[in-house]
């Protein structure tokens, strides 16, 4: 059957998780996904900041959205999350996988714990929700996932622009971002025969409120970006609606930049 344009980008009836998703990139993303139909439960180890942004969504859309509470770095409370969600929907057709947390700090001074809870989270907090939620999507022969990496996965941060500014951003952050990009191949080759994808977003700079302060840091990055700008949250709705839809039904494996060009240079 040929579907019209809005058929095809059309997520009535689909049901979404957004982990990190009262966050400052999770509530763009969440609003984006709610926006196209979907039933949208945002997740997080702040599981009160997440119910009032699924209520503001709500209002705002028509949509059902949500907030439950999830630990990225504890594996029952994520198993935990999902039996309930599925209980509830019916369904998980969509997982995005956009909570990290990390662990600064200079190579040269690292010490290996912190290497390691850093590595945590980001790939292993992904790892931790896909092994969870593969056994639905498998069962119900369908399902796309959504992984959050970075810029940072591809290229290294420019030691000028964050040497001059003062902000770090540690060697984890990107190891462990690049080990998604890699995860998100795997699962694409091996569970496709099962009608999952698995694809992978890199934002470019996309500094949170806090950073914007530094006006410094931030001109350095619009004077590298070929737009000349920083990335807004609402820059990322298109492309997860797009993952998360039939209008990209025969894409998997891959990675899209959303940088305004800087991993182009």
């Amino acid at each position: 059957m040929v579907r019209t344009l809005n058929e095809l980008f059309n997520l009535d009836g689909k049901t979404a998780v957004v982990t990190g998703g009262a966050g400052y990139l999770g509530t763009a993303i969440s609003e984006g996904l709610a926006e196209a139909g979907a039933a949208v439960y945002l997740v997080s180890s702040n599981e009160q900041k997440c119910r009032e942004s699924a209520e503001r969504i709500a209002g705002q859309t028509a949509a059902a959205c949500f907030g439950k509470y999830m630990d990225i770095r504890k594996e029952e409370s994520i198993k935990k999350c999902f039996e309930d969600i599925s209980a509830e929907a019916g369904s998980i057709d969509i997982l995005v996988n956009n909570a990290a947390f990390s662990a600064p700090g200079k190579l040269v001074t690292m010490t290996e714990e912190q290497w390691l809870a850093g590595m945590d989270g980001t790939i292993n907090g992904t790892f931790r929700c896909i092994k969870a939620v593969l056994p639905y999507m498998i069962e119900q022969k369908n399902g796309s996932i959504i992984n959050i990496s970075s810029m940072y996965g591809l290229v290294s941060p420019n030691p000028v622009i964050y040497g001059d500014s003062g902000m770090d951003n540690p060697a984890n952050y990107g190891a462990g971002k690049a080990a998604i990009n890699q995860f998100t191949r795997y699962i694409a080759c091996h569970f496709g025969k099962h009608g999952i994808r698995a694809n992978t977003v890199s934002p470019g700079p996309f500094p949170n409120p806090s950073v914007q302060d530094n006006p410094h840091f931030i001109r350095q990055l619009e004077e590298k970006n070929p737009l000349g700008r920083i990335g807004k949250p609402e820059d990322l709705k298109g492309v997860m609606v797009f993952l998360a839809s039939a209008a990209s039904g025969y894409i998997t494996g891959e990675n899209i930049s959303v940088d305004g060009g800087w991993t182009a240079w």
